[in-house]
């Protein structure tokens, strides 16, 4: 393709219309969650917060026992939160997630809940990008509720649909296709600063991080993970709940109804399969997850090398913002965009200032942060905007 046909490329959404704002058949768990599925998700996303999976230490906090973190609720959906944000065929397309944005109302998830997720597209709009040429910006929502109806917490996702030939021909994504070679000094340094932030967390323990304390122009203590590899972004993948045969009850979505590519479709999510041949229903195995396992399929889309999921990199601002509040403050909004993924051999570092201090309209003594996401050269991942809500003296 030359570049006088580029500027001619198109991107067929015509499919989209008909599906926008009609509720979508919803996730459902078939079995109530566990404390191991807890304790499985924070450590997949690398998040060794105590009151998540040490049953002593909970048991003397806030609840009296384990308690989910704020990111799980993305764990109980059947496909990362993006299905209402990728509903409608594009032909020849693929994927990445572009944000999350998230309301949390004030209910936790504790073993032996089950959480339903109510998913309704939202809108889109085709704009041009360096990456794809046309390329399509997709919202859904993600509404989450327990089995006594309460409503736990919503997430508007972002998804980036383009033409996988485009984003070939126009090669914007540029990195090496080798991950980054970390000496043994560096990686004795990195552990030491990842370990900063873990004792913070332990040093705050079950204690009060309180508003008045807060000061604009405050940043909070860095959180920094990895290096990653295909192992980690396996045990991520593993982590969320529709990737264990059986563990869902599969709404039986034609992946090529979306568009995919023929390669990068597979039989996620089809009930049928899953009894027949269940391997062909892993979509990291065989399906549209497979690029982020696989450096072959990766280098397919667009990416230079194997790369993370995007509903994790929210994951990861949610708990980093969390961890910081501890267990008696919580996360009330963070609208996060994504600007480009982990790669294997890369680390992410995620820091966060203190941009205002106030009262809300419902009373809530709120603080509000600035947070941004980069690998270790500087290069940035994400930004987020969030909403805290700290107790006051």
């Amino acid at each position: 393709m030359t570049n006088t046909s580029l500027k001619d490329a198109t991107l067929d959404c015509s499919e989209l219309d008909q599906h926008m704002g009609k509720p979508m058949a919803p996730a459902r768990m078939k079995e109530p969650l566990h404390n191991n599925d807890f304790r499985r998700w924070v450590q997949a996303m690398h998040y060794p917060n105590l009151l998540h999976y040490d049953h002593d230490f909970a048991a003397e906090g806030r609840y009296g026992r384990l308690v989910a973190p704020q990111s799980f609720a993305v764990a109980a959906d059947d496909g990362h939160g993006a299905v209402p944000a990728c509903v409608g065929k594009i032909p020849d397309s693929h994927l990445i997630f572009g944000g999350d944005e998230w309301w949390f109302y004030g209910p936790k998830v504790f073993g032996g809940d089950s959480l339903t997720n109510e998913k309704v597209p939202f809108d889109y709009s085709v704009k041009e990008t360096k990456f794809a040429g046309p390329t399509c910006f997709q919202r859904g929502d993600n509404n989450y509720y327990n089995q006594d109806g309460d409503f736990i917490a919503k997430q508007r996702s972002t998804t980036i649909r383009y033409r996988a030939d485009l984003a070939l021909e126009m090669g914007a994504i540029k990195d090496s296709e080798d991950d980054p070679i970390w000496t043994p000094e560096q990686l004795e340094e990195l552990e030491t600063k990842k370990y900063e932030y873990i004792k913070m967390m332990h040093d705050l323990g079950h204690g009060k991080r309180y508003w008045d304390d807060i000061t604009v122009g405050d940043e909070l203590p860095v959180r920094i993970i990895g290096p990653h590899s295909i192992a980690s972004f396996a045990t991520e993948w593993r982590a969320y709940l529709f990737t264990i045969w059986g563990g869902t009850h599969r709404p039986g979505m034609d992946m090529e109804s979306f568009g995919f590519t023929k390669e990068m479709a597979g039989h996620e999510n089809d009930p049928v399969m899953e009894k027949d041949n269940p391997e062909w229903t892993d979509g990291a195995y065989f399906g549209p997850s497979r690029g982020h396992l696989f450096p072959h399929f990766a280098r397919k889309i667009g990416m230079p090398r194997g790369y993370g999921y995007g509903a994790s990199m929210g994951a990861w601002i949610l708990d980093y913002l969390a961890g910081w509040a501890g267990e008696w403050g919580q996360v009330v909004h963070c609208n996060s965009s994504y600007r480009g993924p982990a790669f294997t051999g890369d680390s992410t570092v995620m820091t966060a200032t203190v941009e205002d201090k106030l009262v809300d309209a419902e009373g809530r003594n709120i603080i509000q942060v600035a947070c941004k996401m980069t690998n270790q050269l500087g290069n940035t991942m994400a930004t987020a905007k969030a909403e805290i809500e700290l107790p006051k003296k």
